[in-house]
Parts: C-alpha cells; sequence; structure tokens
C-alpha cells in the first residue's frame, strides 16, 4: 500500500513538473514582446516626473503603476493556447495619478522603450476630461503635444514606425477590422485625420503610444469607512513588488457556516469579478499564491472580516472615500479648508479641538537621550545672541554715564530737571525668531520601523531633543501634535506653548503622545499660521514632521488633501511664515515639491536618524 502511494505520488510530482515545464514554453513561444530590452517605471519615474511637470503637466499628479485591464483583440492560435494576450497595461491620467505601465517591453531597443515613456508622460501633459470617440482624442493629444513640444517629433516618428512593423497584418483580418486598422495607421502617421472608424466586433489592437481608450474609472460607493479600532492586526504585513492600484468593489462578508452547496460547474461563465478566499491561519503564511492570483484578477472584492490573521497583503484599492459628512460646526476653533476641484475657499469647514496630555507630573530625560542631549545644548547655546548693554533704563545694574551727562547737562542749562532713563543693564540679545513644531501623530506612526522602536518613537526622540536644543538658545517655541479623523474635529495636541518654559512638565506631555487617526494637515497649518501670526518675532519658522502626504477617510484622500495643503503652504507664506517640511516617508520626493516648493523639504531616509538630524536642520535653517 505504501508503495503504491509513493509512486502515485512520483506520477503526481512528474505531472506538474510537465504542466509547468509546458506553460512556460508555449507561453514564451506565443510572448511578441521583448522583455530583454524591458524598461521598468522605477528607472524612468524620477526623469518621467520631471520632465511631466516642466512641460506644464499638473504638479498634484503621482507617478503610479497600472493595472493590467481585459481586451478582445483577435489573437494568435498560440496566444489562444497559452491563455495570453487578453489583457493590457495602457497609461492613463485622472485627477489623482498619472499611470504608466510597471515595465514597457513593446519594442526590441531600451532606447525605445525609455522613449515610449517620455512619449506618455508628454501626451498626458495636455490631456483632459472629454466625451470625444478615444481614437479621436489621442489623435488631438498627439497633434498638440508635437505642436507644442517640437522636440518630441523626432521620437515619436521612431516610436511609430518601430509600432507600425508589429501591428497585425490585413490577411489576419476580416474585412471591417482590416479598414480599422489601415485607418488606425493613418491616424497615427497623420493624427487629427481619422474622424470615424468602422464598427468591429473586436477591440483593435492596442495601441501603446495612445492613452487607454477607457479607463477603469470607481465605483461609487457610500458605505467606505476605516474601522480606526481594527487598523493593528498583529501580524506580518507584505506589501507586493509590483504594487499598482487595484479596482475593487465591496460586499458583504460570505458567511462562513452554510454547509456545502453544489454548483454545476458548466454554469460558472468568469471567476474574474468575486473570488471567496477564506484562508484559514495555518495558511496565512502563503502570501506568495495570494498575490499571484490577485495579480489575475480584474477586480477585487472586499468584504469586513473582525477576525485578525498571522499575516496579511496591503493593495492599493480603486475605492471611494467614505461620502462627504455635512455635520454642524459650532464648537471649537473653526477654519476654513480648500475646495479645488470649485477653486474656493470653504469658511468654517473644519472644527479644531485642543488636547492636553495629562502627563504624570514631571518626567526626567530619557537615559538613552542624556548624551546625546548635552551635546545639542552645548553646539546651540552657540546660537543663543551674545548679552548686550541695554541704556536709558528706568532701573538697573549701574548708571549710564552717558544718560546722567546729558542730565546733568540740561539741568545746568535750564532745559529740565527731571530724571529719566538713567541706568543701564547687562541682557542677552533677541534674535527676533519664533518656531512652531508641527508633528503628526497619525495612526500611520505605529508602524515598526525596526525590532525595537515604532515611527512613533522616534517622533516622540525626536521632539525631546529639539526642545532641549531650542531651550538653550532662547528661541521662541511652540510644540503641538495633531491627527483627524473628518474635518470635525481636528485633534491638535497642545505640548508646549510659546509662553510657557520648557520644563519636566513638558517633558511629560511629550513621553505620553500617542499613534491618534489620520492627516488633515491643510488644518493643523493653518492653525499654527495663526498662533505665528501672534507671535512679537521678525522672523517665523513653521516646522511640520510627518511620516507621510495628507489623507483622511472622507474626500480629503488624495488629490484634495494635496491641494488643501498646498493652499494652507501658500496662505502661510504669504504672511511671511517660513513654512518648512521634514518627512521619512521615502515617497515624499514625489509630492513635497508641489506642496512646499523644490528647496522647502527634507527627505530623512532612515527614520532612526530623525532625532539628531531634526535639531541640526533646524539649526542651519535658522543660522
Amino acid at each position: 500500500m505504501k508503495g503504491r502511494q509513493a509512486s502515485l505520488q512520483v506520477d503526481a510530482n512528474m505531472e506538474e513538473q510537465v504542466g509547468a515545464f509546458w506553460h512556460r514554453f508555449i507561453t514564451r513561444m506565443a510572448d511578441d514582446h521583448f522583455p530583454d530590452a524591458a524598461v521598468c517605471l522605477d528607472e524612468v519615474r524620477e526623469t518621467v516626473g520631471i520632465l511631466f511637470r516642466a512641460l506644464g503637466g499638473d504638479g498634484g499628479l503621482r507617478i503610479e503603476a497600472v493595472d493590467a485591464t481585459a481586451i478582445s483583440m483577435r489573437r494568435k492560435l498560440l496566444q489562444r493556447i497559452a491563455g495570453s494576450h487578453n489583457k493590457v497595461e495602457l497609461a492613463w491620467r485622472d485627477e489623482r495619478s498619472l499611470r504608466l505601465p510597471l515595465s514597457l517591453d513593446w519594442f526590441p531597443h531600451r532606447s525605445l522603450n525609455r522613449d515610449l515613456y517620455l512619449w506618455l508622460s508628454a501626451l498626458a501633459v495636455s490631456d483632459h476630461p472629454h466625451r470625444q470617440e478615444w481614437y479621436v482624442h489621442n489623435q488631438e493629444l498627439t497633434r498638440n503635444t508635437l505642436q507644442q513640444f517640437p522636440g518630441m517629433r523626432a521620437r515619436y516618428k521612431r516610436l511609430v514606425e518601430a509600432h507600425l512593423e508589429q501591428r497585425p497584418t490585413r490577411g489576419r483580418l476580416n474585412h471591417a477590422e482590416a479598414e480599422a486598422e489601415q485607418l488606425l495607421r493613418q491616424a497615427l502617421t497623420n493624427p487629427g485625420s481619422v474622424t470615424r472608424l468602422p464598427d468591429i466586433n473586436r477591440d483593435p489592437y492596442p495601441i501603446p503610444l495612445w492613452l487607454h481608450p477607457a479607463p477603469p474609472g470607481t465605483q461609487l460607493q457610500p458605505e467606505d469607512d476605516v474601522d480606526e479600532n481594527n487598523n493593528d492586526h498583529g501580524g506580518v504585513s507584505h506589501t507586493p513588488e509590483n504594487a499598482k492600484r487595484k479596482q475593487a468593489q465591496r460586499v458583504d462578508s460570505p458567511e462562513s457556516d452554510r454547509g456545502l452547496i453544489t454548483v454545476r460547474m458548466e454554469n460558472i461563465f468568469t471567476w474574474g469579478e468575486f473570488v471567496n478566499v477564506d484562508r484559514g491561519q495555518e495558511d496565512d503564511e502563503d502570501l506568495g499564491r495570494a498575490e499571484a492570483i490577485a495579480d489575475d484578477l480584474d477586480k477585487l472584492a472586499v468584504a469586513r472580516n473582525r477576525r485578525s490573521s498571522a499575516a496579511s497583503l496591503k493593495f492599493d484599492l480603486d475605492l471611494p472615500s467614505e461620502a462627504d459628512d455635512d455635520l454642524v460646526l459650532d464648537e471649537g476653533l473653526l477654519l476654513p479648508e480648500w475646495d479645488w476641484k470649485r477653486q474656493e475657499l470653504l469658511p468654517d469647514a473644519c472644527r479644531i479641538i485642543h488636547l492636553v496630555a495629562d502627563a504624570p507630573g514631571s518626567l526626567e530625560l530619557p537615559q538613552h537621550l542624556v548624551k546625546t542631549a548635552r551635546r545639542l545644548r552645548h553646539q546651540f547655546q552657540t546660537l543663543a545672541p551674545s548679552r548686550v548693554w541695554h541704556r536709558a533704563q528706568a532701573d538697573g545694574q549701574e548708571i549710564d554715564l552717558d544718560a546722567y551727562l546729558r542730565f546733568a547737562a540740561d539741568r545746568e542749562s535750564g532745559h529740565g530737571d527731571t530724571a529719566h532713563g538713567l541706568y543701564r543693564e547687562l541682557r542677552s540679545g533677541g534674535r527676533g525668531l519664533a518656531c512652531f513644531l508641527l508633528a503628526d501623530l497619525s495612526l500611520s506612526t505605529d508602524t515598526w520601523i525596526n525590532d525595537q522602536h515604532r515611527v512613533i518613537d522616534v517622533i516622540r526622540d525626536a521632539l525631546f531633543l529639539f526642545a532641549e536644543s531650542l531651550a538653550a538658545t532662547g528661541d521662541r517655541f511652540g510644540i503641538y501634535g495633531f491627527s483627524s479623523r473628518k474635518r470635525n474635529p481636528v485633534r491638535l495636541h497642545q505640548l508646549k506653548e510659546f509662553d510657557e518654559k520648557y520644563s519636566g512638565e513638558i517633558r511629560g506631555r511629550i513621553g505620553m503622545i500617542k499613534p491618534g487617526y489620520y492627516t488633515r494637515l491643510g488644518a493643523g497649518i493653518r492653525y499654527a499660521t495663526r498662533q505665528l501670526e501672534n507671535q512679537p518675532a521678525s522672523r517665523r519658522l513653521l516646522l511640520i514632521l510627518t511620516d507621510g502626504k495628507p489623507n483622511d477617510i472622507d474626500k480629503y484622500e488624495g488629490r484634495h488633501g494635496i491641494e488643501d495643503t498646498r493652499h494652507a503652504v501658500q496662505a502661510a507664506r504669504k504672511l511671511g511664515m517660513q513654512p518648512f517640511c521634514v518627512t521619512i516617508d521615502t515617497k515624499g520626493s514625489e509630492y513635497l515639491p508641489h506642496l512646499f516648493g523644490s528647496n522647502n523639504f527634507v527627505v530623512i531616509h532612515d527614520p532612526g536618524e530623525l532625532p539628531n538630524r531634526l535639531p541640526l536642520l533646524y539649526a542651519r535653517l535658522t543660522a
């Protein structure tokens, strides 16, 4: 019996190996791309972003990878056998991102694939919502791009010549498809000359030089909420390497105790809309297989399940934000918010509430920071202004001889007999500087950066050392933390007011900070601007410490939050403030130039360096 089981196991393994070999062989034979000449998006992301914005593209858009979408073009026999070429990755642009393929291997030369990335970024600059047919709109974009940027003509000509060689010949197509193919070739070589295509039953062969004919849209559903009490499952979290924004829809969680249901296989027409993968805990570590299945699906169905798992996959889902709430704001401090679609500042849109931690009395500086704090205090004492004599004082340490001689001469000449300001006093001068440090205390700061520390821990240490350093200079400074859950309320955590003296009680408040909710950064900046306006200083620095981009669970997610933050930064700058952002988000360089300008932010790639670098950065900014 054991011998028979072993024989069956060998046969199964052999069958699996033969099947894998056949799959690789037939897929390679059917593939008409050039993987050896592939260019990845990460290789050109920075170049593409610079080119897109330099040509006048929207600076608020991110560069993201697209997900493959289904296509029903006529396929070759080998492609049908291999089950390939039923999806294609094409570029498109929406209000949030410029979406480009994760890699391009259409052409046999890397230079052409790289040129295709650059051409698509230039083509997307003038893209706009439209009701034209997709081929008419793309011809219009092509013609405009070539007219506005003549330097792209040679590149476009090379791409068209290489692509026309790849397109299907008339012998493979029926009459209507052949006519459509001929017109598309004409549209590529002479943009604007084709205004109508014949009706055909299949999609034409894709055109990688054009934007997507029908970009996937978001399904609006009102119940997209976030459970802030169940975000940390305590297990391993993995983000796929080929992270793309996936289409998704919300569904009810399937019942797990319904028993066995028999399904006739001939009734199943597709498995692309919904797959219920109810994996047990013993399977939670098998993330590779789950990632491969998810990558094959056109649309992911998402259901809420309160059970935690040992491991999870993170996807960027194309789900809508929660419907905008219209609560009446009648308490706290009301602040406006910028609506970028309407280009209007909405009054009283956010409510600010103040929170003060119930610190357990005075707190000493943590022992692991004592040595560093001593070194920083010594360095920052050199920034403190030197002591100078303040003359003509009503009272002071000693008589001001110059003032006394003038008084005596005036009295002898009969011009006055009342003494005013006859003393002088040695006091510290002033730099005329005030700094407001706004620290992001959102939920994402609960992320672990190594086996010992979370992001919130390094932020706490950074605030300790920052306060120790500034206390040595005598500069006026305030420290607040903030987080939000929609626009009502936005929580401002008071750690140190401008008029408070740095002490053990302040250290106690800093020691009590913990992760909050989300990052409505525009509201925090507007509050900080109001506080700085009231400070008697000739120079006002607004220092923002964050670990990610602006976001919240209502419409503030995405472009709305980016543009509101940018408007708040510009308003602060017009009032004479100096906003500067310090982030540990490794992708900060993609969106921070749009928010703060190219020279008004810094990305710290190793979060562990933040406590040491923050005080030194302040010294450089205020030197």
